[in-house]
């Protein structure tokens, strides 16, 4: 699977290339969006309101591999596949591209695309952020989302094993 992602990620910076010489900027966000629930909406639709489309930017969601997702939670998720995942954020109106990272974090992903602006729920305030430190060397900044109460996929997947 690396060799595909790192195939994905230079066609991806050859894109953002272009888009930057028109003058696009470059919004990004990350996750394992395992079950696609509003929550994700939301916080997609704040990077396309505040730094998508509208504001000559364009978001890029970069996806967590099915193993970085078992590394990291278990060996019981992911729930759905990458492709699957990944074709659900594409049919997302608020995505420009997605591109997938095999790693536990973003950080190599986002020295290749070098975005301006991060987005990130608002659980990370005070906590690491994946390349907040890189992208603040050339004035990149990191925002947060307030995110929606009680809306996780953890939280999904314990009411489905309560049979709620």
């Amino acid at each position: 699977m690396e060799m595909e992602f790192r195939q994905a990620w230079e066609i991806l910076v050859q894109q953002i290339l272009d888009r930057r010489r028109r003058g696009y900027k470059i919004v990004f966000t990350n996750g394992c969006f395992d079950i696609f629930h509003a929550g994700h909406v939301g916080l997609l639709k704040f990077c396309d309101d505040v730094y998508g489309l509208r504001t000559s930017g364009l978001v890029v969601v970069g996806v967590n591999s099915d193993e970085s997702i078992r590394r990291l939670k278990g060996n019981s998720r992911p729930i759905n596949k990458f492709k699957d995942r990944i074709t659900v954020l594409q049919s997302c109106r608020y995505v420009w591209q997605t591109v997938g990272f095999d790693e536990d974090t973003p950080d190599c992903l986002i020295r290749e695309i070098k975005p301006d602006t991060i987005v990130k729920g608002s659980e990370y305030k005070n906590k690491y952020v994946a390349g907040a430190e890189f992208i603040a060397t050339y004035g990149g900044q990191v925002e947060l989302y307030d995110m929606l109460p009680d809306v996780s996929t953890s939280l999904i997947t314990e009411r489905i094993k309560d049979g709620c």
